[in-house]
């Protein structure tokens, strides 16, 4: 039974939203996300990324994907979204579904699926993500810092933030879980080492960390980072509970996630079962993506994911 979501002045997102308009926009994707997998593991990473800093952000509505041009200042330009990228291979992907059915599947879905697809690529469930979004004609590069929590955020406020969105903490906790792959750059990691280790890392851990990043104040585009979870690094598995709860969190949010007491059971149950984590994750994300979708008088399909269409 096909499920919508009616909120006035919104968009109704409904599965197999484009199964008469362009029946394989889904398989499209998929096999293109695949066959990007194949040549450039990293962009699962990057997709689940985009989906995250693309939602949390007022919309899913792929705001975070424009250029600065013609009076458009770019999200990419904020240091909340400092690292992201492989944005070009959205392009490859938006290519072949242009090809196939022109004008139709908005920006917003694309990232919506890719982030479905590549989820799988990375060993994690298989989400069943409805679709419908429309595109912003607009950034919202004013209100990022406001709307999307930082890694060193105290967990309060990273709940508020959450909660914001529908994610309750259950959820929180397990999208959180998403550090268990890509990696995290040393800017983000030298508080935490310098002048002295964070006490609640563990030690031969910090000492690991000092030689991924050397310098107290490291190069902003110099490529220095490591990896959130040296075991499976490429698996979206609860390796990252377990490296918590033994003090090798990367990031000061990470370890909050064990030492506040509304968390801390949670990473308990992820930690002792991964398809509990799998679970919680995959319900959190799909309330994430279906965050105040915009109408379409408000939105748009774009042709080209980086620019707004010229009427």
């Amino acid at each position: 039974m096909i499920k919508f979501l009616f909120l006035e002045g919104h968009s109704e997102l409904q599965l197999n939203y484009y199964s008469e308009s362009c029946p394989n926009a889904e398989e499209i994707v998929k096999q293109t996300v695949i066959t990007l997998y194949k040549e450039h593991g990293n962009t699962a990473v990057s997709w689940l990324r985009t989906l995250f800093h693309d939602c949390m952000v007022k919309s899913c509505d792929a705001s975070i994907l424009l250029e600065s041009i013609n009076g458009i200042q770019s999200e990419k330009i904020s240091k909340r979204n400092m690292g992201m990228r492989n944005f070009k291979y959205i392009n490859t992907i938006k290519d072949a579904l242009e090809s196939s059915c022109p004008m139709t599947v908005s920006c917003a879905d694309l990232v919506a699926l890719a982030a479905r697809d590549g989820i799988v690529m990375l060993g994690g469930p298989h989400i069943e993500m409805k679709t419908g979004r429309k595109d912003s004609k607009e950034s919202h590069l004013a209100i990022i810092d406001a709307m999307l929590p930082n890694h060193n955020d105290s967990m309060l406020y990273v709940l508020d933030r959450f909660q914001s969105v529908g994610i309750d903490v259950e959820g929180t906790v397990a999208l959180l879980g998403a550090h268990s792959v890509g990696r995290v750059h040393c800017i983000n990691l030298v508080d935490r080492l310098y002048p002295t280790a964070d006490p609640t890392l563990d030690p031969n851990f910090a000492e690991y960390l000092k030689r991924r990043c050397p310098h107290p104040d490291p190069n902003p585009l110099a490529v220095e980072y490591s990896r959130s979870d040296l075991q499976t690094p490429m698996i979206l598995d609860n390796m990252y509970y377990k490296n918590i709860k033994n003090n090798k969190g990367l990031l000061i949010v990470d370890q909050q996630l064990v030492s506040n007491p509304i968390t801390s059971p949670y990473v308990d149950k992820m930690a002792a079962d991964n398809d509990y984590f799998h679970d919680q994750f995959a319900k959190a994300l799909l309330t994430l993506s279906e965050n105040n979708p915009i109408s379409e008088e408000e939105g748009e399909v774009r042709k080209d994911c980086r620019f707004v269409n010229h009427n």
